[in-house]
């Protein structure tokens, strides 16, 4: 994840389904909901977009995407692959960015340096890492995520191009 510090105002926040982390706060770097909240949402088409990623749901309210560009800001959505590949499909003005760790072997470590996954979880995420990995040409650009200030200078770069 990067700290995009000057495009705070820019980020469209989360709804999703699984348990917070340890660091995460409700409201804050993301909406915790119940399933049946977040199929109540669904059911009244209130997301952007919306997929289940991981065993859990993620989306992004159409209501935060519609006041930030209300407020004549760029939005900014930080989303899985699928998430992506709806978002290009609505709006194919949609820049999208893919991000990826160096390699494998880079990001299971990452995985396992958070401390806050099961063995199973951590499977599942390097198994759907994979899969994911074949979406990367559908996407604009890519970025190789080495650390956090090469990845803001070259998202900088990419928005401000």
């Amino acid at each position: 994840e990067i700290n995009i510090g000057d495009w705070s105002s820019d980020v469209c926040s989360s709804d999703l389904t699984r348990k917070p982390r340890q660091d995460e706060t409700d409201g804050k770097d993301y909406y915790f909901l119940t399933e049946e909240e977040f199929m109540k949402r669904v059911n009244n088409d209130e997301f952007f977009e919306w997929a289940k990623v991981h065993d859990n749901y993620y989306g992004t309210l159409k209501s935060e995407v519609e006041k930030k560009r209300e407020e004549g800001n760029t939005v900014l959505l930080e989303i899985d692959v699928q998430g992506g590949l709806i978002v290009k499909k609505k709006d194919p003005s949609a820049v999208l960015v893919f991000f990826k760790a160096p390699d494998d072997k880079e990001l299971e470590g990452r995985l396992r340096n958070r401390g806050s996954d099961s063995e199973e979880i951590i499977r599942k995420r390097l198994e759907n890492a994979l899969k994911e990995m074949e979406y990367e040409k559908e996407y604009d650009y890519s970025i190789i995520n080495i650390s956090i200030d090469q990845s803001y200078q070259e998202l900088s770069d990419i928005i401000n191009h």
